[in-house]
């Protein structure tokens, strides 16, 4: 017997018709020239060896994909999983991409010929975070995952070197404290050790000091508690404070000399799935789940701008210099400008796309590759909301 996932084959509410009518007329728009892929996107990040055009991002139809956000170019494409990616990270030389999966595994390829590599097995539920480091003369991948345990791999060999336990939740982040380790400043033979601080639904943000030999966490009975619900983002600003972002509607900053507790609180409203900072002109991004990407001024905490144009929830920023790229579960890559031109050009342009019929002519929006096919299925669609919202 044949099945069907096709919305029209079911019985829906009004209100899930309404919802369905919505974000059809909204896809439309052209807001933040979308790039369109053939499924849902769940992470990016950007290309460190063209950090300022390219961004790398995490597919539900199990691919990674390299996408030049200017041109929209979008051919470079890293596959293998048959399973969604959730997270995406590339080593400090820049030669190995690796993409956390939800067959509880991390993937890695070669980032020259796309080569599918080693395959990190130790996890027994979905991979949600990565980073990398270069401790001594060794590189190590560290991740997190929703059976609530971090661990530290060997890059090389993929041998588990530590098990972190402390979260009672899911791990949905990891940000590693530029004071004890400098992406842009490793020497020949690596660092001793280094500090990372982890992020989970169970709202806690624990932190951890890891080396080659030992793993510990700090103030174990103590872990920063500054949300009222999960926390989805971590990251560090230029001054070494820590950015958050968290299911309860609101962005944090929480200072260094303060011990990290807040400084500073961006209400954004719902549940905010990242934040981005701008150190150029002095921004805070944050987006989720309201589908709106919004500008504050960091200084006063005042919303400058509101950029409307996924049509389903933000799942990641990433900053390239001043300019904000914003990814969804709508398969859209937008790019959005942060200079106050650039700004009110946006806004001009929106109003004037609220006059747009559904009929009308949107054939130069770019649009996914017809010839692949990224659909989940109805269990799937299931399984995937519950992954992003298990943590309310």
């Amino acid at each position: 017997m044949s099945s069907s996932t096709d919305p029209d084959h079911f019985f829906q509410t009004n209100h899930s018709l309404a919802e369905a009518e919505r974000k059809s007329l909204k896809s439309k728009n052209k807001s933040g020239n979308p790039i369109r892929l053939p499924s849902k996107i769940l992470a990016v990040i950007a290309d460190p060896q063209c950090p300022h055009e390219a961004v790398f991002v995490a597919e539900s139809a199990g691919n990674v994909r390299r996408i030049v956000v200017d041109t929209g170019d979008k051919g470079v494409v890293y596959r293998g999983p048959k399973a969604p990616l959730s997270s995406v990270a590339i080593d400090s030389t820049g030669k190995t991409l690796f993409a956390g999966c939800w067959d509880t595994s991390i993937w890695s390829w070669s980032l020259s010929n796309r080569q599918p590599l080693l395959r990190y097995q130790g996890h027994t539920d979905f991979v949600k975070c990565l980073i990398t480091l270069r401790l001594k003369t060794t590189k190590v991948v560290v991740s997190g995952a929703a059976d609530a345990s971090i661990i530290v791999w060997n890059m090389e060999t993929a041998e588990r070197l530590h098990v972190l336990k402390g979260h009672t939740r899911g791990v949905l982040d990891l940000a590693v404290d530029p004071s004890t380790y400098d992406h842009n400043n490793v020497p020949a033979d690596g660092l001793q050790e280094a500090v990372v601080f982890s992020a989970g639904s169970d709202r806690e943000i624990r932190r951890w000091r890891i080396s080659l030999e030992k793993a510990e966490q700090l103030d174990p009975e103590t872990p920063l508690l500054v949300h009222e619900t999960s926390v989805y983002a971590l990251h560090f600003d230029d001054d070494g404070d820590l950015w958050t972002a968290s299911a309860d509607g609101t962005a944090k900053c929480l200072s260094r000399f303060q011990n990290f507790q807040p400084d500073s609180t961006i209400q954004h409203g719902d549940y905010v799935r990242a934040v981005a900072l701008d150190e150029i002109g002095g921004y805070v991004v944050t987006a989720g789940r309201s589908e709106d990407v919004k500008v504050w001024d960091r200084g006063s905490g005042e919303l400058v701008s509101t950029f409307d144009g996924h049509y389903e929830e933000v799942t990641g920023l990433v900053m390239l210099q001043q300019r904000c790229v914003s990814v969804g579960i709508d398969g859209t890559i937008r790019l959005w400008g942060l200079t106050h031109e650039e700004m009110a050009n946006t806004k001009a342009q929106d109003k004037g796309s609220e006059k747009l019929e559904v009929g009308d002519d949107v054939s130069n929006t770019r649009q996914a590759d017809k010839g692949e096919q990224g659909g989940l299925t109805e269990e799937e669609e299931r399984e995937l909301e519950e992954l992003m919202h298990d943590d309310d």
